[in-house]
């Protein structure tokens, strides 16, 4: 066994997987033996067609998941390069990777590696979803979706048919009389057929975020460099024109295949008249120049503990108002410079300005422990609003005499 599937093998064990393969099999086994009674297989054509008809949205549902999982997203080879080295100054650099990011590419700090087409990080697949498995992904969404319909169909009949037992005996209405519930038996219907309705509400609507994005041909980190670049534009008379958007059908055709294999090498992509290759990578330079044009420099006033719901050490307002991200919480000591370039009402998002005694030496180091010391120097996250002053002139030399502090509570 190779050292890729072996990696790819060990994201299921993790919560993730674990609690999303444990919904599919108590479900399909639920529903299994609930149906046996509703409408027993072994007795109609119909009832057999209805059975097969869920066994196979539940294998489908399986397949896709698992795939999804394995094949990944498909990851930037490390170091990675434009063949032509002109391109170079139309790319952005990550420094984990030490490579640049091809277009449409991302680093994910939880796969640590730069993704192809990345749309967003998964925990139920523990990867990211990417090029390489959108169309696994989507997949398997879809005929979740379509299972847990008929699932909830089956259970809530047969719940309704099991309390109306004895009255279908009462009333010589045997034919109706199928489902006999025990305490087990009808604890265990009402919990599937709970995570079946959840699993209807809450995958369909990722479904329509996907099936949405894959008519568009934008992923969600795209959805929100193109909302930056209409801001930009936004007055002047002109209009970002996203490269990607090559028609209704022409999107879909970029991810939808049979065999749910992916569509080119995740690195070149079909773009619209007028623009080209490093169209959508030239405007993302361009918005993290204005990034820095921006950045607000901050000393830490008091101490932040990093935790995501601070409610003992910042109190119920800023606990109540976090930021609705997945993006980390950064620990904080009195006298800590952050570098802010975004802002909430009660949060503030930065990079920890890292003396020289925080600085490592990675002179002498493995790839492996010099990509972990990068990782660890870079601290960057949300902390609350009023853990922090801002510093008026923090380029004056002599900080002591010249920082002037302006409170933000």
């Amino acid at each position: 066994m190779n050292s890729s599937l072996k990696k790819s093998l060990k994201r299921f064990l993790h919560f993730g997987p674990a609690i999303a393969i444990g919904i599919i099999k108590c479900v399909t086994l639920t529903t299994l033996y609930i149906n046996s009674m509703w409408w027993p297989p072994n007795r109609s054509v119909g009832g057999m067609i209805h059975q097969m008809v869920f066994l196979v949205l539940s294998a489908l549902s399986a397949f896709n998941y698992v795939m999804g999982t394995i094949c990944g997203p498909g990851f930037l080879p490390l170091k990675w390069e434009p063949k032509d080295k002109r391109a170079k100054k139309m790319l952005q650099f990550c420094d984990i990777c030490k490579g640049y990011k091809a277009p449409r590419s991302h680093h994910c700090r939880k796969c640590e590696r730069c993704v192809m087409k990345m749309d967003h990080h998964c925990p139920w697949l523990n990867t990211c979803v990417g090029w390489n498995n959108h169309a696994y992904f989507t997949s398997f969404l879809a005929f979740s979706v379509l299972g847990c319909i008929q699932s909830t169909i089956i259970l809530s009949a047969s719940i309704y048919r099991g309390i109306h037992y004895s009255w279908y005996i009462y009333t010589n209405q045997l034919h109706l009389a199928t489902v006999q519930f025990g305490m087990a038996s009808l604890s265990l219907c009402i919990f599937s057929l709970g995570l079946s309705v959840g699993v209807v509400i809450a995958v369909g609507m990722l479904l329509f975020f996907q099936v949405r994005a894959i008519m568009r041909n934008r992923t969600g980190i795209e959805d929100w460099i193109l909302e930056k670049a209409n801001y930009r534009y936004e007055g002047s008379g002109q209009k970002f024109e996203f490269p990607y958007d090559l028609g209704t059908w022409e999107n879909i055709k970029q991810v939808a295949d049979p065999s749910c294999a992916p569509i080119g090498d995740g690195i070149h992509w079909k773009v619209r008249s007028g623009c080209n290759q490093y169209t959508l990578t030239i405007e993302q330079l361009a918005q993290k120049e204005e990034k820095r044009a921006r950045t607000r420099t901050y000393s830490i006033q008091r101490a932040a503990t990093g935790s995501w719901v601070p409610i003992f050490s910042q109190g119920c307002k800023v606990s109540m108002f976090i930021p609705c991200t997945d993006e980390p919480r950064i620990k904080l000591e009195i006298g800590d410079i952050v570098k802010v370039t975004r802002w909430k009402a009660h949060w503030l998002f930065g990079e920890k300005v890292q003396g020289a005694k925080q600085k490592k030496d990675t002179n002498g180091l493995n790839e492996k422990e010099k990509l972990e010391t990068i990782k660890n120097v870079r601290i960057r996250g949300w902390f609350p609003r009023k853990c922090a002053v801002e510093l008026v002139n923090p380029d004056s030399d002599d900080e002591h005499e010249h920082f002037t502090a302006k409170k933000t509570n």
